[in-house]
């Protein structure tokens, strides 16, 4: 893994307006992300992962904060902030894999006109330059050239995916942000598109943002994992550490929830208290603590900011993993 930064995102947050109520999706979400390495992003449904993929990659526009991608002419672009010529030059750079493989692709389009739609709008290459790349990348992600005259309807869940993956490769992007890329899929299936992806990372040198609620997954093709609750990042760290010694309580209950391959192999589980509570209406100060076991008079009071302990970001006024409360 690089160490070299090629994305930071600072105090993004999102805003949704319905109804005369606000609903903060995202709140002052931060992170960074180095060349060549995947950055896991777990929690609960509507914790906000999914928002944050989109946002970054400008599928939605975020309310505030900053989105900045390090180019390869070392310049730094807020995409939040950048000009239409400027989005034009390097919104090929960040594409996503959307989780519904089907959904994603036009059922009146052939495969061909699919993966090659991209380069139509983004390229000046001739017709036989763009068939070329086609095959090229068809190829590369296992489907069968033969069959691009196909539509989808023609293929199974897992060659569609080959497909929404070949349409995001394409334009030879740097980061794809893979927003539950293999949830739909059989288990066997979901083991073959993991280890596309590892096999083009290391061909293309790609940097993922892998949105995923199968922690298991996340665990095997992270370098890092981000973990978020209510819109906000509770812990983030190093895969492996954080899988063996979870910090945050809210960590803490998610991991032990996670299916040990060896029966042998005892966790105890944490069960949380309560619902994920409204977005629309989010608990005062920490929005994790009416569900916490060490909750303090001040976690009601005061949001915790994300802070180092023992080299990871945790968001919480006791780090329960590290110095539990008497």
């Amino acid at each position: 893994m690089d160490n070299n930064v090629i994305l930071e995102v600072k105090n993004l947050t999102k805003v949704y307006e319905s109804k005369g109520a606000s609903v903060k999706a995202l709140t002052d979400v931060t992170l960074t992300v180095n060349e060549g390495e995947t950055v896991g992003i777990v929690g609960e449904s509507g914790c906000g992962k999914t928002t944050l993929g989109r946002c970054i990659a400008r599928g939605i526009d975020a309310t505030s904060g900053q989105v900045l991608y390090h180019t390869q002419d070392d310049g730094v672009i807020d995409f939040l902030q950048a000009t239409k010529a400027q989005m034009k030059k390097y919104r090929r750079d960040i594409q996503m894999i959307f989780q519904d493989p089907y959904a994603s692709l036009d059922p009146r389009m052939t495969v061909f006109d699919i993966i090659s739609e991209p380069l139509r709008y983004n390229s000046k290459m001739t017709k036989r330059e763009i068939e070329q790349a086609v095959d090229r990348i068809a190829e590369q992600v296992g489907l069968n050239k033969a069959y691009l005259r196909r539509y989808p309807h023609a293929f199974s869940g897992g060659q569609r995916q080959r497909i929404g993956i070949a349409r995001s490769l394409i334009l030879q992007p740097k980061i794809v942000v893979c927003d539950e890329a293999v949830s739909a899929l059989d288990v066997s299936i979901q083991a073959q598109i993991i280890n596309l992806l590892e096999d083009l990372q290391k061909e293309y040198h790609l940097t993922y943002l892998f949105i995923s609620h199968a922690l298991s997954v996340v665990k095997h093709i992270s370098d890092r994992v981000l973990v978020m609750y209510l819109g906000r990042v509770v812990e983030f760290g190093e895969t492996e550490d954080l899988f063996a010694h979870p910090m945050h309580p809210y960590t803490q209950a998610l991991l032990s929830a996670v299916p040990q391959p060896d029966p042998d192999t005892a966790v105890e589980r944490v069960v949380l208290e309560g619902e994920v509570p409204n977005p629309a209406a989010p608990p005062s100060g920490c929005h994790f603590h009416p569900r916490c076991a060490f909750k303090t008079e001040r976690c009601s009071q005061e949001a915790p900011p994300l802070q180092m302990h023992d080299g990871r970001l945790v968001a919480c006024w006791n780090c329960t993993g590290c110095n539990p409360p008497e």
